[in-house]
């Protein structure tokens, strides 16, 4: 079966990674995953939260945010409304602990990475998108203090993320907005190279789905994200930037 796109149900959408698209962040990656389009920075500084101060060890957090325009129809600024919505709470703290999931506080030192991600357009999968870009740039951020070079580097391994579902009784990887919105079942995989898992986040719309389903749409987001992880290399490795990955995969 072909998808509205002409996809095979277990291909990705074409994947782009642009690094160092900010010239003042110390990293920066803009990521695209077919339509849906991430602006990912990343801002090194050279203190912590109040909270961590004396304990010789850092922190890694996130901030998700969408334009107004990202959508078919102008969403306003959650800045106007005076308040963050849930959906963008639960969005940027899962960003913030799959990139936890990966970084050695102490070989970071008192220091905090802030990792913005902004949707520019949305078509599906901009928490996916957000996670995946968002490791290339605090990478690359990291790679700008020397002293966290070689032994010291605080990245253990790698992490992405993406979405999988079943659509008119299909499954699927990598929802598109117009398979997303018709989804029976929807979820969203982040893991590490390591094959672990940081949070599955899987809903039924309609029917339920049983354990053998729930094998089967964890294989295909495995499959996809090790396509993702290949990604995130090539760029990483075409910066200089080095590549740690898991012991264990």
């Amino acid at each position: 079966m072909q998808r509205s796109d002409g996809r095979r149900p277990d291909e990705l959408r074409p994947v782009t990674i642009e690094p160092g698209y900010l010239k003042y962040a110390e990293g920066s990656a803009l990521i695209s995953v077919g339509n849906t389009r991430v602006l990912c920075a990343a801002t090194l500084e050279e203190r912590v939260p109040q909270w961590l101060k004396g304990k010789g060890t850092g922190w890694v957090t996130a901030e998700y945010a969408m334009l107004p325009r990202a959508t078919q129809d102008r969403t306003a600024r959650e800045s106007a409304k005076g308040k963050v919505g849930g959906r963008t709470h639960e969005i940027q703290r899962i960003i913030g602990r799959a990139l936890r999931a990966v970084t050695d506080f102490a070989k970071l030192g008192e220091r905090t990475i802030w990792v913005d991600c902004d949707v520019l357009q949305a078509d599906g999968g901009t928490r996916t998108a957000s996670l995946t870009g968002a490791y290339v740039a605090l990478a690359l951020a990291l790679a700008k203090v020397p002293e966290l070079s070689g032994a010291r580097w605080p990245l253990s391994g790698m992490v992405a993320a993406t979405s999988v579902g079943i659509v008119r009784g299909i499954l699927m990887l990598d929802l598109a907005y117009d398979e997303d919105s018709n989804a029976h079942t929807d979820m969203n995989v982040f893991m590490t190279d390591a094959g672990k898992y940081v949070e599955i986040q899987g809903t039924a719309e309609a029917e339920p789905f049983d354990r053998a389903e729930l094998d089967r749409l964890l294989a295909l987001a495995e499959g996809g994200i090790r396509t993702l992880f290949a990604a995130q290399e090539t760029v990483l490795a075409a910066a200089g930037v080095p590549i740690r990955k898991a012991v264990n995969v």
